[in-house]
């Protein structure tokens, strides 16, 4: 959420990065409804303390036997609670039309973020590794010979509809591999706290993080009013929820390899085919909780943890500097990493990179007590997949496929597949 603060004292400001996202300035309609709640509030004062004094003089008039001014006093007081009643109730009305409102403007970009719409305007920073070079036309993973009994959509369908996907034998062994090696890289590389969170969680959370109220279509609501997990950015980061914690418990760093649930809302038509986008996911997600000062250095850290997932299994990827059109709601950077798919030819996200600043804190009331005094301060929060476990099984298929159907596996999971180093095209590790 926005520090209405700094809206205040730098409307412009504030109108600037918003029309950097594409949204019409907004400064003028926040400070009114600011100016209106504390109106309202100084009139509610106002008047209490005019019943304070009424109250203090009844007690006077009633001994001195002036029966006039008493029931003149005693109207007062009244007629002052009646007043102070409606004001607090129209201070609390415009308090809630703000809080809604600032609650569902997105958070805003930083500095160095390019402006731009959308995709095409982004930023490629690097690439790493080489494609393969095939001497055949290189097909989809869900076309391949070797994964053919391994992956099964029909029978998802029939258990659940589209968007869900069935694995078996070798395919099923191979994800649960790759999950493993993220965490294992993770936490025992990248000193990253290896936590199991649920994947049920109050609305308050989806707040804390931005899903609520603008992307509740996004995500699956139970009967029960909880909601299942996008990602687990959504329970790992609001482990600071409502905490004023010490600033030495600053740097706090999350992974978890979890399931994650998206109705893919805006998806129509996009990517049906394969197992590229699902409603149901696996994902191993990091999490960071941070001083301010030390938060865009943890961005560069995540995003090295990131990258290096990748470079271990040798897959070629492109670094990616969104603009402020293609950010999501909560981010004032992201960087995206995009994988290369040789069966679509080009490059596919697998794990975006995000720092929030304090905009979830504020939405948690997540602070710290700074080391040498002064009031609390919000902590900044960033997030960034680890990786995204099913994209990146779809991009160990496709690079490792061989003209017979069978894919060569990489060296960095041999260890987690019983030293197999293939699938062959009949489906079975070797």
């Amino acid at each position: 959420m926005h520090d209405i603060r700094a809206i205040r004292d730098t409307p412009e400001a504030f109108d600037a990065a918003l029309a950097k996202r594409g949204l019409a300035p907004l400064s003028s309609t926040i400070l009114a409804l600011d100016e209106a709640r504390r109106e309202r509030i100084l009139a509610a004062e106002t008047a209490q303390a005019d019943q304070n004094r009424a109250s203090k003089d009844v007690g006077a008039a009633k001994a001195s036997g002036d029966e006039e001014k008493f029931n003149e006093l005693r109207s007062l007081v009244a007629e002052k609670k009646a007043e102070i009643a409606r004001l607090n109730d129209e201070a609390k009305a415009k308090d809630q039309a703000l809080t809604d409102l600032l609650m569902g403007l997105p958070n805003l970009p930083a500095d160095d973020v390019p402006e731009g719409a959308d995709e095409a305007d982004n930023i490629e920073l690097h690439r790493r590794g080489t494609p393969p070079d095939f001497d055949f036309k290189p097909l989809e993973h869900y076309q391949l010979a070797a994964v053919q009994d391994g992956m099964d959509f029909e029978t998802a369908a029939k258990l659940s509809g589209s968007r869900f996907v069935l694995l078996s034998g070798a395919i099923a062994r191979l994800h649960r591999a790759l999950g493993q090696f993220m965490i294992d890289i993770q936490t025992t590389e990248n000193g990253l706290t290896e936590t199991q969170t649920p994947v049920l969680v109050n609305e308050a959370m989806m707040y804390g993080t931005g899903q609520l109220p603008k992307f509740g279509e996004d995500s699956y609501k139970t009967t029960d009013g909880q909601w299942l997990i996008p990602t687990a950015e959504v329970t790992l980061t609001n482990i600071v929820n409502g905490l004023t914690i010490e600033e030495s418990y600053l740097p706090r760093r999350h992974v978890a390899l979890t399931q994650c649930f998206r109705s893919e809302a805006g998806s129509a038509g996009r990517d049906t085919s394969g197992m590229l986008r699902q409603h149901q996911f696996e994902k191993c997600e990091m999490v960071s909780v941070t001083h301010p000062d030390a938060s865009d250095d943890e961005q560069q850290r995540m995003l090295k943890c990131a990258e290096g997932i990748l470079d271990r299994l040798g897959l070629a990827y492109r670094t990616m500097l969104l603009c402020a059109g293609d950010m999501g709601f909560g981010a004032i950077r992201t960087y995206d990493i995009e994988v290369w798919l040789p069966g679509q030819n080009t490059y596919r996200e697998i794990s975006s990179v995000s720092t929030c600043g304090a905009f979830q804190a504020r939405r948690m009331n997540a602070r710290f007590k700074p080391s040498e005094g002064g009031k609390p301060q919000f902590v900044h929060t960033l997030n960034g997949s680890g990786l995204a476990v099913g994209r990146t099984l779809i991009a160990v298929l496709e690079n490792g496929q061989q003209v017979d159907g069978s894919v060569h596996l990489p060296h960095a999971l041999h260890p987690y597949l019983g030293g197999k180093t293939r699938i062959d095209a009949s489906g079975a590790l070797s």
